[in-house]
């Protein structure tokens, strides 16, 4: 983007602001989907990443299911105009409520975290369902609090025997944001051993995790390696198995920028102090998904760069959106443009400081058009009874 069209659009809409690029989402999301070619393969975007509905659409345009983790992500899938056949829900720890909201919503394919979750699914199900159990194998998938143990299978089994149910699918989750590719062609081989425990096993969903290289000199997921592996493995097999995949972070991020304006600069010795108009409550929480995005300027390279801390407008002592970044002299209306917020962009921003949200507009089709309104103060009262 260069600068004039930053500052068309910020005219237009204000600062700061989330630009989301739709010819880069449509070639990342054909480039994951013609990296695995096995030919049984289902992709259902991880919404819990970006649950924007101008976003939702462009991959169910293109083919993709949603992957959901809670029932409000299947709220958004529905307002979005999936099916609910084209959602999978994998998620954990629902009350009887809202277990029976999904299952009213038409979820018929469900990845379940627990015995106590299979047994409250299992007692409320009223038509057929597709079950699977997420996997929890310490060999495989380290110390986390998610999934089933194979040792518990034989107790699934009877859950769902007695409900006159099968369990079709093992659900497999690697962890956040894995760049090693290694990391998950190498479980392979026992995660279909322990798959095959299951004797109506039909599907196997490998999850999510897969990471987004956010530093350019940083490992990068290999998914042509992981596709080919993946696929002679699923081939060698003396049964037809249905493959899910449900990419989030790494198949939304790099579509995103958040466009900040400068309103202060002082110096600290040699070190660039500059404030914006935004706050790192504009990106993905720290302790959770990491604080790093590049940061760069609109403005004609220049020769001469500095350390700069790039600051919140909050008075949080960590309110850095970027630290000993190498950026040229700046001044006062300057913009900037932080990179890669498609994922745990917006979706993980918050009040913080009670500083409403920023808008969200999508580049598409050599157009531009708003696709969430920028909050006003008015938004801190919702909700409170005074």
């Amino acid at each position: 983007m260069d600068l004039n069209y930053a500052k068309e659009l910020l005219k237009i809409y204000g600062s700061p602001l989330y630009v989301y690029d739709a010819e880069h989402l449509e070639r990342t999301i054909k480039y994951i989907t013609s990296a695995i070619p096995y030919p049984s393969t289902r992709f259902h975007f991880a919404t819990v990443t970006n649950g924007n509905i101008s976003l939702l659409r462009i991959f169910r345009a293109v083919g993709w299911g949603i992957h959901a983790n809670t029932p409000g992500d299947i709220y958004l899938a529905l307002t979005a105009g999936f099916r609910p056949s084209e959602i999978v829900y994998t998620g954990s720890n629902l009350n009887q409520a809202e277990m029976a909201q999904v299952l009213a919503q038409g979820v018929s394919r469900l990845n379940l975290d627990s015995l106590a979750q299979l047994q409250l699914c299992c007692n409320l199900a009223q038509n057929p369902l597709s079950l699977g159990l997420r996997l929890n194998e310490p060999s495989l998938t380290g110390d986390s609090r998610i999934g089933v143990r194979p040792e518990d299978f034989l107790e699934a089994l009877k859950i769902t025997k007695q409900a006159n149910l099968k369990l079709s699918g093992l659900h497999f989750y690697r962890g956040t944001g894995t760049n090693a590719t290694q990391a998950f062609t190498e479980v392979i081989d026992p995660i279909l051993h322990i798959a095959q425990q299951l004797p109506d096993w039909q599907y196997l969903d490998f999850g999510g995790g897969f990471g987004y290289n956010y530093h350019a000199s940083g490992v990068t997921f290999n998914w042509q390696k992981f596709g080919q592996v993946l696929t002679q493995k699923l081939q060698q097999l003396n049964q037809p198995i249905e493959l899910i995949i449900e990419p989030g972070r790494t198949a939304i991020a790099g579509s995103a920028i958040l466009l900040v304006t400068v309103v202060s600069v002082k110096w600290q010795e040699d070190k660039q102090i500059v404030g914006v108009d935004s706050t790192v409550a504009n990106l993905s929480v720290p302790s959770v998904y990491g604080g790093y995005r590049e940061i760069i300027t609109l403005d004609p390279p220049s020769s001469e760069l500095h350390p700069s801390d790039i600051c919140g407008n909050t008075t949080y002592s960590r309110d850095y959106l970027g630290r000993n970044c190498q950026l040229p002299k700046l001044t006062n209306r300057d913009i900037l443009a932080i990179l890669d917020v498609g994922a745990y962009g917006y979706a993980m921003s918050s009040h913080f400081l009670h500083r409403p949200r920023p808008a969200e507009v999508l580049l598409q089709d050599n157009h531009h058009r708003l696709i969430r309104q920028r909050e006003d103060n008015t938004v801190l009262l919702n909700g409170q009874v005074f």
